[in-house]
């Protein structure tokens, strides 16, 4: 599930110049992601976006991490959500050249181990935009 949130943050940021998620909650079955926004999305864009995050699934990306010191990852990455006391190593996710950001969760190895992305719906209140989606996963819903 996180790594598919990488791929829904950067498909933002790249469709809409936004930045990523500034709160986002993942659960095993279902997830949601809160962005900083001006309006809802229009059924085609939910489509796009959606089919976007596949596409970049699909493409069996290598998830791999490496280390910057905090003041070279400051140069390159957003730190506004590390917590203060953040050691000065700082883990740097990469997922193929698709995407690089800070973080601390648990990723696959490869996109192709993520499943199908479904956007199951999106709502857009006071400044907002929340997409609520989960991961088609046969080997996980049987």
């Amino acid at each position: 599930m996180h790594t598919a949130e990488h791929i829904l943050n950067k498909t933002m940021v790249r469709l809409f110049g936004i930045e990523r998620a500034f709160s986002s909650h993942l659960e095993r079955k279902k997830s949601k992601c809160d962005y900083r926004f001006n309006r809802a999305l229009t059924v085609e864009e939910e489509k796009s976006i959606e089919d976007l995050v596949n596409e970049q699934l699909m493409r069996h990306l290598p998830v791999e991490e490496h280390w910057l010191s905090k003041a070279n990852a400051e140069k390159r990455y957003n730190l506004t959500r590390l917590p203060e006391d953040a050691e000065d190593e700082i883990r740097i996710v990469t997922i193929g050249d698709y995407d690089a950001c800070p973080c601390i969760g648990a990723h696959v190895q490869n996109t192709a181990e993520v499943g199908e992305f479904v956007l199951g719906s999106s709502s857009f209140e006071n400044g907002v935009l929340r997409i609520r989606f989960k991961l088609n996963r046969p080997e996980v819903n049987k």
